[in-house]
């Protein structure tokens, strides 16, 4: 077998830590070769080939200038100055399988690229589920089981609740424990927060919707009762809140454990492009979840029931359950590959002692105690651990950049389809396909982008948050797009006066002398457009007195309207069931600048993510992104859906009124809704751009990543070793 050769170009060889050399059957003529930090059994050391030892080394250059290690064939365990010991894995399983069971072919699947497949599937599946369905169908719920936009939004931030409660055990046990076990289980209990999501389905009565053409007519508007109207179906969301909150424990070691079990079983520099693609995975599965959820809402609910109203009515719920049965199961099936995994792959201990440490450098040197193998390992080190991070004030001001990045990620998702609804005039399914297209490539194009620019430019510690700051500052600056909005479809008697005059705001009146006989009753909620281009609450508030079909699309056509007036020849006109065609010349420019947004924001959350990986000790890195993920959760992702969710009711016009209860809300202002908006993006986008700021301004390298002896090693501070592929059948490149 030949050695290893040295590179003192892009990638260098250097290691701090103790080596083991696993004892694996050599093949004819050859031996396999593993480094790494595992198993410290002593046996005997595996035969490699002739060279010289080092050790000593002060800088990573002198390390890699050096030749590794001398063995002859047959000799036992060496033990050098250093600490470098040859060992043998003998009875430290790396098979992937489940118990005694593992087959040859599973094998085959048993590599980095194998372990991504599967974990980009879960992420995929988690995106899709928490981030795109219960998005989509949110107006929906809201609709079926009256509920209010903050409580829709608490729904939203029931998952966060959980993984707050959940992410320092999880973090801190899981990450010196079997990661894989903890992921597959966690995945598991995923799949079952779905499956209980649409129970409610299954367990409430079958929806009626009173459709326009028997309730809504002039003359002929007949309504329930309010004893049969009021319901207790808004205390589902509890039902809701505890499907998300399994979602929230099921995720929780998915972005923990996940980005810390890849990052140790690759090489570190293709360590970002991984961790991009595992969080693409995560941002695509929203933008599917956007537009599979909007194709199921096109659906009834009630399925195989004929109703002759459509989609487009604001009577309509769509079958929003569809969507997490079929994720549930698909989380189930999932979670038993990835339970089949070894603790570490095979051939990943090499990876470890390539790494330099980029940590920051504490002033008392307290940051040297994380080196210690045995530090973290038990309950008592755990006050040390968080203090220990405490003090690293640039990991601190990375996570309140990511909470003040996750504060407008989770508002805006979880009420962007309802903005678009409201400004572009569009269906709740319409609303929800719109905003897929726009996360589709900005948001999953700008995670995946974020982490090849890292990888491709070399970038270090310091330079990475340089670069979260540009995106943060970019996206600042696309935010100021929201002083435009489009103006709301007029509509008598809400935002204007049956005659054309403006109403107050504030102040409704439906009633006029052209349906003051008609007897209209303002439960009944059934948007119509007329012929001049002015919708109404309802053909009854319009007037209408007669109802056909219209075969081009299927709509309902109102006629002998008498509050509208004919355009072309005397007499009533006419009125077609749904909301008015917005015709807003502003569309294309707000819809470009809010993918610009999405994008520069997306594109920060790898190389954030990264820069957090590289300036903690290696022992901490699980526990310091559960940290990071509690704080992003407290103040981001928790309150983010609650803030805009009641913000956004502040900017209603027009209230579900249920015998004088309040439901949830029909119309909103537009221009209040764009102003509420920008206020909440520029406060975060500035609060964030100074996060980062001082991130990067108090971050301190340790020595040797300024030292002018590494100038030859690899960019990043991380040496490498440059293989012959064939004397190394076990290593996993990307």
């Amino acid at each position: 077998m030949a050695m290893p050769q040295n590179s003192t170009g892009e990638n260098g060889f250097c290691f701090t830590q103790t080596l083991d050399f696993p004892h694996s059957s050599p093949a004819p003529g050859e031996a396999r070769r593993t480094f790494g930090a595992g198993s410290r059994q002593e046996a005997g050391a595996t035969p490699l080939s002739n060279g010289t030892a080092s050790s000593g080394a002060p800088s990573p250059s002198d390390s890699c200038a050096e030749p590794l290690c001398s063995i002859t064939p047959g000799e036992d365990e060496t033990q050098f100055s250093e600490g470098i010991k040859y060992v043998s894995a003998e009875g430290e399983e790396l098979a992937c399988g489940w118990g005694g069971f593992t087959p040859g072919c599973l094998q085959l699947f048993n590599t980095s690229k194998g372990v991504l497949f599967f974990l980009c599937v879960a992420s995929f599946l988690q995106g899709m589920t928490v981030n795109g369905f219960i998005n989509t169908v949110i107006t929906s719920i809201e609709r079926r089981f009256d509920l209010r936009s903050y409580q829709s939004g608490l729904i939203a931030s029931s998952y966060d609740i959980a993984a707050c409660v959940c992410l320092t055990f999880v973090s801190y046990f899981g990450g010196n424990g079997h990661k894989p076990r903890w992921l597959g289980w966690g995945v598991l209990v995923m799949g079952l927060g779905s499956l209980l999501f649409s129970l409610p389905h299954f367990t409430t009565g079958q929806y009626e919707a009173r459709s326009a053409a028997e309730v809504g007519m002039c003359g002929g508007n007949q309504s329930l009762p309010c004893d049969q109207v009021a319901s207790s179906l808004s205390n589902y969301r509890f039902v809701f809140m505890l499907g998300q909150f399994l979602h929230g424990m099921g995720a929780t070691p998915l972005y923990t454990l996940g980005v810390t079990y890849l990052d140790e079983n690759v090489k570190t520099n293709y360590s970002p492009v991984y961790i991009a693609v595992f969080y693409t995975a995560a941002i695509l599965g929203p933008a599917a979840g956007y537009l599979v959820g909007g194709m199921f809402l096109n659906i009834y609910t009630e399925i195989g029931r004929e109703m002759d109203i459509t989609p487009e009515n604001t009577l309509w719920v769509g079958a929003w359950w569809i969507g997490f049965l079929g994720a549930g199961a698909a989380s189930l099936l999932i979670s038993i590959p990835i339970l089949g995994y070894p603790q570490r792959l095979p051939g990943s201990q090499r990876y470890i002692v390539m790494r330099v440490s980029e940590a920051h450098q504490l002033k008392d040197g307290s940051h040297k105690k994380a080196s210690d193998p045995d530090f973290g390992k038990t309950v008592k080190d755990l006050p040390r651990s968080v203090l220990l991070l405490l003090k690293n004030p640039t990991f601190v001001f990375l996570c309140l950049a990511g909470a003040t990045e996750a504060t407008l990620i989770a508002g805006m998702s979880t009420f962007g389809p309802k903005f678009l609804e409201s400004q572009f005039s569009l269906s709740a399914s319409e609303a929800a396909t719109f905003f897929g297209y726009l996360v589709v490539p900005a948001g999953g194009g700008g995670t995946f982008l974020g982490g090849f620019l890292v990888n491709k430019f070399k970038l270090r510690c310091s330079g990475i948050i340089k670069l979260c700051l540009l995106c943060t500052v970019s996206s600042l600056l696309a935010i100021f797009i929201f002083f435009i909005h489009c103006p709301n479809m007029p509509m008598a008697g809400v935002t204007q006066m049956y005659e054309g005059s403006a109403l107050p705001g504030g102040h409704l009146n439906l009633t006029a002398a052209c349906n003051a006989e008609c007897g209209c009753l303002q439960e009944t909620y059934s948007p119509v457009c007329g012929s001049d281009d002015i919708m109404y609450y309802s053909p009854c508030h319009a007037g209408c007195k007669k109802v056909s079909e219209n075969l081009r699309n299927g709509k309902k056509v109102y006629h002998e309207c008498s509050c509208i007036e004919k355009t072309l020849l005397p007499g009533p006109g006419y009125a077609e069931a749904g909301k008015c065609t917005s015709s807003c010349a502003k569309r294309p420019l707000l819809l470009f600048f809010m993918f610009v947004v999405i994008l520069f924001t997306f594109l920060s959350s790898i190389p954030a993510l990264t820069a957090t990986l590289r300036c903690v000790s290696d022992r901490q890195r699980s526990f310091a992104l559960g940290i990071q993920w509690i704080v992003v959760r407290t103040l981001g992702g928790i309150p983010g859906p609650i803030a805009f969710g009641s913000m956004i009711d502040k900017s209603c016009l027009l209230w579900q009124d249920q015998c004088g209860e309040q439901g949830s809300c029909y119309v909103y202002q537009n221009s209040a809704m764009s102003r509420y908006t920008l206020i909440a993006g520029l406060v975060y986008k500035v609060l964030g751009t100074t996060f980062f700021l001082v991130a990067c301004l108090l971050y301190k390298p340790p020595p040797s990543e300024s030292a002018p002896s590494t100038t030859d090693a690899s960019e990043n501070g991380n040496c490498d070793l440059q293989e012959q592929k064939p004397s190394l059948p076990a290593e996993e490149d990307i």
